[in-house]
């Protein structure tokens, strides 16, 4: 385990920021590491499966398929119709892919041998937020204009004129520069803490149980490992959440830009 390589020969050091700088797979090539890896490999592993679940669609479904409606259902009565109505179906494709892209993205830092969340790089998350941010503009523009996707960003209409003053600064520096950060910096922070978390409870139960193992160091590695499985079930739930939560709000961007009355 990646916590074990954190630990001193003569005393217990908790795990901290070296879990996240991981040398080159390949030697010279600095960009190719550990998460770059795990993130192409959970894009071949939703294309594998949606190709598997959707290609060649059967009447009455099962095996794979029948896991795929379940979660296009989901994605879908949960995420696309509450924020895009009529328009959801358009644009399931993008949010499944999302959904599903972020879910195995954050289920690799529970893998065992693989054991690294890929939204805990900040650089994936950004991407995926940018990506999303672009797209929200450019659907505004392209549906309401250019003055009036502003003018209803900025300027909400029913409010007297002086309230404007002060609330159309805020909506700009809402929707323009907090909601992109915080759209990735959730995703982020959270599978950043989650590693540590799991990383530190890992390096707890080894210790105590195989490194100093003692009359009064056992049963703390013994909370150790508990904690590490029951930290493990709850970071599984976390990671599923934060999935859905990061496709919602691609959901509730895209929607925002197609009908000005969002």
């Amino acid at each position: 385990m990646k916590a074990l390589t954190v630990l001193a020969a003569d005393e217990f050091k908790a795990p901290g920021l070296e879990l996240f700088d991981l040398p080159p797979i390949i030697p010279g090539v600095a960009w190719f590491t550990k998460p770059v890896l795990l993130a192409l490999l959970s894009s071949l592993l939703v294309i594998a499966f949606c190709w598997s679940a959707f290609a060649n669609p059967k009447l009455v479904p099962r095996g794979i398929q029948n896991i795929g409606e379940v979660g296009y259902t989901f994605v879908r009565d949960q995420v696309a119709r509450p924020f895009l109505g009529k328009d959801a179906d358009r644009w399931m494709g993008l949010l499944l892919s999302l959904f599903f892209l972020v879910w195995i993205w954050n289920l690799m830092g529970v893998v065992p041998f693989l054991q690294f969340p890929v939204a805990s790089h900040i650089a994936f998350p950004i991407v995926l937020a940018v990506s999303i941010y672009v797209l929200k503009i450019y659907l505004g523009v392209k549906h309401q204009g250019g003055i009036g996707y502003f003018k209803n960003m900025m300027f909400p209409p029913g409010l007297p004129k002086p309230i404007y003053l002060l609330l159309a600064p805020i909506e700009f520096l809402s929707n323009m520069i907090v909601a992109p950060f915080t759209h990735a910096v959730r995703l982020f922070a959270n599978m950043f803490a989650g590693h540590i978390i799991l990383a530190f409870f890992s390096a707890v139960g080894f210790w105590f149980l195989f490194e100093q193992l003692t009359p009064f160091g056992a049963p703390v590695g013994v909370v150790g490992v508990i904690m590490t499985i029951a930290m493990t079930g709850f970071e599984m739930f976390i990671q599923f959440l934060q999935a859905f939560l990061f496709a919602l709000l691609a959901a509730m961007y895209i929607g925002g830009s197609l009908h000005a009355e969002h």
